[in-house]
């Protein structure tokens, strides 16, 4: 038994490359949604007392934002240098130093602000449970390619074990996001008579901009409520599902849940957090092998040759 483990972990490794744009494009989707997040807000919309909070922040040794006094002038030193440093994230440059960067500030940021949407959490769990494929990645930037025809050494074959097992443990964990959101709604009647969506929209706090609402109400008044209620529900039990389903199906899946976040940004203004479920999406529905392929577009200016150029009367032809 144990040699048919190690055969299938042999042929697993040569089979599969981790390190791959795939998850470079996710590590870029989610540093950028918390990069902006930081941007456009100021610290004094992070930091501050709420209700059941006995602190501004809760603090840890390794918390980022408590490497500094409680004074808003140096949070928001530290507010800009943290944008700065997840933007050299996003770029992609050597993900091994900026692996333990990324999870450092994304865990600072939710352990110790406020007012924040489920988004952050998620990044939190993500760019921890990529730490050990960002430390095994060599490359300069995670836009690279890895392909070589270097033998497969020991050491080669446990770091690719390590990363491809740190993929399906990202893989089961989303699957688990989905199941318990549309499980959860399975126990609210709201959800179950199709209502749900109708209370969310017209919500003070989080609902439809006052456009939107007047362009929709009809919709949310009316039996037609049902579709996008129930409509909810069964997309995250489809998403769920993309664990176990046919590889070929999940690129539909794929589409489908960005699709889902797109519209929860446009209609609810959830914009970070669409984007890191969108990113979370990714490494869960694409192959992290099958990697991207970008089109480049060429800017450089088309000179026409001698040869191109058109014949005057007499067979001459122009000249530039």
């Amino acid at each position: 038994m144990f040699q048919k483990i190690g055969n299938a972990s042999i042929r697993w490794a040569n089979s599969v490359n981790p390190w791959t744009n795939v998850y470079g494009l996710a590590r870029t989707i989610i540093a950028l949604s918390t990069a902006i997040t930081l941007a456009v807000n100021p610290s004094w919309i992070f930091f501050k007392p709420a209700a059941g909070v006995s602190d501004y922040r809760h603090y840890t040794p390794l918390n980022y934002f408590c490497l500094v006094p409680f004074n808003y002038t140096y949070l928001e030193i530290m507010r800009w240098i943290a944008v700065i440093l997840l933007l050299l994230v996003a770029s992609g440059w050597r993900p091994r130093i900026t692996g333990i960067i990324h999870w450092w500030i994304t865990f600072s940021l939710q352990t110790s602000a406020v007012t924040l949407d489920g988004g952050e959490q998620v990044a939190t769990v993500i760019t921890l449970m990529l730490l050990p494929i960002t430390l095994t990645d060599k490359r300069k930037w995670h836009w690279d390619s890895t392909e070589s025809s270097d033998p497969m050494t020991n050491s080669k074959f446990i770091k690719r074990i390590i990363a491809l097992t740190c993929f399906l443990a990202i893989r089961f964990q989303v699957s688990i996001i989905y199941l318990n959101a549309a499980t959860a709604k399975l126990f609210d009647a709201d959800w179950l008579n199709g209502t749900a969506v109708y209370y969310y929209m017209g919500a003070s706090m989080l609902g439809l901009p006052s456009n939107l609402y007047k362009l929709f109400y009809s919709v949310l008044t009316n039996w037609t409520v049902i579709i996008p209620t129930w409509g909810t529900i069964i997309v995250e039990l489809l998403l769920f599902s993309g664990l176990f389903i046919d590889k070929k199906y999940r690129v539909l899946l794929l589409i489908l849940g960005i699709t889902l976040h797109v519209i929860f940004a446009i209609m609810l203004g959830l914009y970070s957090f669409s984007m890191i479920m969108s990113a979370a999406l990714i490494l869960y529905l694409r192959p992290v092998g099958k990697k991207f392929t970008f089109k480049s577009v060429d800017l450089t200016p088309k000179v026409k040759t001698t040869a191109e150029l058109p014949l005057m009367k007499g067979g001459d032809k122009l000249e530039n």
